[in-house]
């Protein structure tokens, strides 16, 4: 006889995490597949994410003098040739528009017609579009730095959807900029590395690995590529943002020229930096247990779930009532540079029902209103980041004093389990013996491997072949002292992070 489950998914992570996740998506009421194979509907509690998400990046961006503009959807066929090794890396993730209108057969269906005499590109990227735009903004080193960003769409014709995480279309912001010399550039490109750990290590709670992404992973026509990486409940590794810098190779192919100084033409510098709605997957992935999401406070749009227990008609009016001064005074608290914010879950449900879908949802702080908790002036608070049973009864004072303590507790909570579970399973490899018998296990994929490295493209390419491994990248904080090259690469070798990943 089976027993119960006392939790809310019906897929617990160690049954089956991929379908843990959807279930949990599901019961947050985040997002869904829509009628478009590989695209999804991100709804009202999902978009609130990355509207945080968003308006906190906006911020860090615009501290470093970055603009915000809009660059066209379609990209002319031409502008992607013009770099090679860029066209190559995105040639079969590109969506193609051929056609200018509809029009009906024979039969009455829907058909193609007017054909245009040159393709447009769905954008996977805008490197080469607004290349064309600098080109015709940058004259003179006056112009520069040049710091622009978009918060847009792409299209990537993705076969093997999964919500938040490889979908079609996806929302994401892509930051390009234009640069005098080749050091300002590579400055530049760290910096944005910087903002985005900040951001997901002190918003998201994910801890991260900052490094560089090794020769077979960096983004089609960069020089160097920045990573942050993170690993997920399943030890799976998931990149959480790039920062790629470009040299002179997409300005040579754009054509961004200025006059220095001393009245000589020469090639911009340039870089790109870009995070997706991926990072909601992330802080699911990282965050979320077997009732449901657990959203770190820092991003939370809502904080406070207020539960009234509405059992007596001649009280309930009185029982609103007092959940609504509760709510103006916690959303008079700033936390974290954000207003708290509270919803009264004032429907029809039990109150145990509401506490469930209170919790499944995700909200950091749950707290409890009926007619004796008024008598008493103490009121059950519960924190997401503890059992469903666990409560601490206070007074509206107490939680108005402590609110932003008790917030920060989670958050600190959060980041501190998600680095022990990352510490728990890394491991330091030293023999090919030892890599072979850990990469084949069957519970390999919750591992990350630091091997030294000192190999190249095509070794990338054997490893990866033989082994169903990839470099995540090259730590930015090495050893002082390397082993030599656990693959015999001819290179001076590093230390690199092997792993399974997204």
């Amino acid at each position: 006889m089976n027993q119960k489950k006392k939790c809310a998914v019906d897929v617990t992570r160690k049954e089956d995490f991929p379908l843990w996740y959807q279930e949990v998506i599901k019961l947050g009421d985040l997002a869904e597949h829509s009628g478009v194979r590989g695209c999804m509907v991100i709804k009202p509690r999902g978009y609130a994410i990355w509207e945080r998400i968003q308006q906190t990046m906006d911020k860090a961006f615009k501290k470093r003098g970055v603009q915000n503009a809009y660059f066209p959807l379609f990209i002319p066929l031409e502008y992607l040739e013009r770099e090679a090794a860029h066209v190559d890396g995105f040639a079969k993730e590109c969506a193609v528009v051929t056609h200018t209108r509809l029009t009906q057969d024979e039969n009455g269906k829907l058909v193609p017609d007017g054909k245009l005499e040159e393709p447009l590109i769905v954008r996977p990227t805008s490197e080469t579009i607004i290349g064309e735009s600098f080109a015709k903004w940058v004259q003179s080193y006056r112009d520069l730095p040049l710091r622009i960003n978009q918060w847009c769409n792409i299209v990537r014709w993705e076969m093997r959807p999964r919500l938040f995480l490889r979908t079609a279309e996806i929302l994401w912001q892509e930051g390009h900029t234009a640069h005098a010399t080749a050091e300002e550039a590579q400055e530049e490109a760290l910096e944005g590395q910087k903002v985005y750990a900040h951001i997901i290590e002190n918003y998201l709670a994910i801890p991260l690995i900052k490094g560089e992404k090794s020769e077979g992973e960096r983004f089609p026509g960069a020089e160097n590529t920045y990573t942050i990486e993170a690993m997920m409940q399943d030890g799976k590794a998931l990149q959480m943002a790039t920062s790629h810098y470009m040299g002179q190779n997409f300005a040579k192919a754009c054509n961004i020229k200025f006059l220095n100084k001393d009245g000589k033409e020469e090639y911009a510098y340039t870089t790109s930096w870009g995070s997706t709605t991926r990072l909601i997957g992330a802080m699911i992935m990282t965050h979320a247990d077997d009732n449901g999401v657990v959203i770190p406070p820092r991003i939370a749009a809502k904080h406070v779930a207020l539960i009234p227990i509405l059992t007596n008609p001649d009280l309930n009016e009185k029982v609103l009532d007092y959940c609504n001064t509760i709510k103006e005074q916690l959303e008079q608290i700033t936390y974290y540079d954000n207003e708290i914010s509270v919803d009264i879950l004032d429907d029809d449900k039990r109150a145990g029902e509401k506490s469930w879908d209170a919790i499944k949802k995700g909200y950091p702080i749950r707290i409890e209103v009926g007619a004796r908790d008024i008598e008493s002036g103490k009121m059950p608070l519960s924190v997401r980041t503890k059992e469903k049973s666990d409560k601490e009864f206070l007074s509206l004072e107490e939680i108005v004093s402590k609110l932003p303590e008790i917030l920060e507790d989670i958050h600190e909570t959060l980041f501190k389990k998600a680095c022990l579970h990352r510490e728990e399973n890394t491991l330091t490899v030293k023999s090919m013996d030892d890599f072979s018998e850990i990469v084949k296990s069957e519970d390999f994929p919750s591992k990350f491997l630091k091997v030294s490295y000192g190999g190249d493209k095509l070794l990338e390419e054997k490893i990866q072949k033989d082994y169903g491994v990839t470099i995540r990248c090259i730590p930015q904080t090495q050893p002082k002292d390397h082993e030599s090259c656990l693959f015999k690469g001819a290179r001076k070798p590093k230390l690199a992070i092997f792993a399974k990943s997204y």
